[in-house]
């Protein structure tokens, strides 16, 4: 049950997020994109203090909500609260590391992906 909940809500953050970003029209910056991953990032924020503080969602619609939804809706979501809790669990290193190396190698993915597309 918990997996069709994740993959009904996720479908519907990805549709809420594609709908979003669309209207606004990438000029100078994507500002759909940004404006996403910034209220995803206080979503899952106060989602997460919600969900915690409160037994009567089972974990499977927790899941839906955050990893599900959320997740769909933006996973810039998810790497913002997982550096927050490596911040509040002392460990400031280990997420100035998770946030550098994120932007590092996934650019530096994308831009293998593009070579590598480019050789077929």
């Amino acid at each position: 049950m918990k997996w069709l909940l994740v993959f009904v809500f996720g479908g519907i953050g990805a549709l809420t997020r594609v709908g979003i970003a669309g209207l606004f029209p990438v000029r100078s910056l994507p500002w759909g994109t940004l404006l996403v991953n910034v209220v995803g990032c206080l979503a899952i924020g106060a989602a997460f203090h919600w969900l915690e503080s409160r037994s009567e969602l089972s974990l499977a619609w927790r899941t839906a909500l955050i990893g599900g939804f959320l997740g769909g809706f933006t996973t810039f979501s998810a790497f913002g609260l997982e550096t927050w809790q490596m911040l509040q669990d002392g460990r400031a290193g280990w997420a100035a590391l998770y946030v550098g190396g994120s932007v590092a190698i996934g650019l530096a993915a994308v831009a293998a992906g593009i070579v590598l597309a480019r050789q077929f």
